[in-house]
């Protein structure tokens, strides 16, 4: 917009400047013309001059030259800040303690403005990688260890996003140093030496606290909770603002991972086993059940037998009474007589 509203004044002045000069010179010309006419009319009467007209000139040249001078006290006197960044002020006694921000602010012109970036960077320490500014991977096993309540170790990718609190500014400024003047070197120094040590050494003080187990699972977002709260404290001192802590993977030490691999295995074999006892005792229990039964039935039937054969001593005619209920109709083919070895056929036809 303000390079826009420059070349509009630009051409303004060209116009309000070049018009009131073409309006001179043909004025000039157009007296110079009437004078001519009047003391030898004939011979330029066919010599009439162009005559130009430009309005408003004066108002236009005025108006261009009073945007200019706005113009000149804009680049001398303000110092725009975009919405990403604050600046710091430098003047021949030192660093301002006040910021700016985002928007027009007045600024000397024999003082300097550097700008900083405020935005949130996110530091990631990961197995086998780590991420730099821009997400890239960088070829390297960054992930942090810490032993936990058992003394185990445990390995963790954690990320923490950062920013520096915009208000702080100069004193960020004045206390961490640029390499080679680039900007971008003040926020990787805050995060190699400042953001990692105070995650290595809050992680490993708050998983001390837990089993590994619980760091696996159960107690994850508890454990990555603590590291945010402990680390936003830590990091006041830094004039630096903690947004999120991220646990992004839990790593078992390898033995230890050996270990419990194997104890899955075991636990699963005992499993197993007793599973298979069980069905063993099931069917002891089902067979000593069956053997009951028999027994009960048999005991059953002798003491039926022992009745009937009571019954019969007592009452003989009873087989006789069985023998009616049982017969069919049919006739016997042969007969045997009582207390005899003889035997009638009684149905010689068969």
């Amino acid at each position: 917009m303000v390079t826009f509203l420059f070349i509009l004044t630009f051409f303004g002045l060209i116009y309000g400047i070049g018009g009131a000069i073409a309006n001179k010179i043909s004025k000039a010309n157009r007296v110079e013309y009437d004078r001519a006419m009047a003391a030898n009319p004939a011979r330029v009467r066919n010599q009439a001059p162009t005559v130009y007209d430009f309005k408003f000139t004066k108002s236009v040249t005025i108006s261009s030259i009073l945007s200019l001078l706005c113009f000149m006290f804009y680049w001398t006197f303000i110092e725009t800040i975009d919405g990403q960044s604050v600046g710091v002020i430098t003047t021949p006694r030192g660093v301002k303690q006040e910021a700016i921000h985002t928007g027009w602010n007045f600024v000397a012109p024999w003082w300097d403005v550097h700008k900083m970036d405020k935005t949130v960077w996110v530091y990631t320490c990961a197995k086998g990688a780590k991420s730099d500014k821009e997400g890239g991977k960088v070829a390297d096993d960054d992930a942090i260890w810490a032993p936990t309540s058992e003394g185990i170790k445990m390995g963790f990718d954690i990320s923490a996003s950062w920013r520096i609190d915009p208000g702080q500014a100069p004193w960020i400024f004045q206390n961490v140093t640029t390499q080679d003047g680039n900007e971008e070197s003040r926020y990787v120094w805050l995060e190699e030496n400042v953001i990692r040590t105070k995650l290595k050494s809050n992680l490993a003080l708050t998983v001390s606290e837990y089993t590994p187990i619980e760091t696996y699972s159960a107690k994850r977002q508890e454990i990555q909770d603590l590291v945010l709260k402990r680390m936003t404290d830590d990091l006041k001192s830094w004039r630096i603002i903690l947004d999120q802590v991220d646990i992004r993977e839990v790593y078992y030490d390898g033995d230890y991972e050996k270990e419990i691999k194997n104890k899955k295995v075991q636990e699963q074999i005992a499993l197993t086993l007793i599973e298979k006892t069980k069905q063993k005792q099931e069917l002891l229990t089902q067979a000593k059940i069956d053997k009951e039964i028999t027994i009960k039935a048999a005991e059953a039937e002798a003491e039926a037998l022992k009745i009937k054969g009571e019954s019969i001593n007592q009452n003989p005619r009873i087989i006789q009474l069985e023998w009616i209920h049982k017969w069919d109709g049919a006739l016997p083919n042969y007969l045997m007589g009582e207390g005899s070895n003889t035997m009638m056929m009684l149905n010689p036809s068969k």
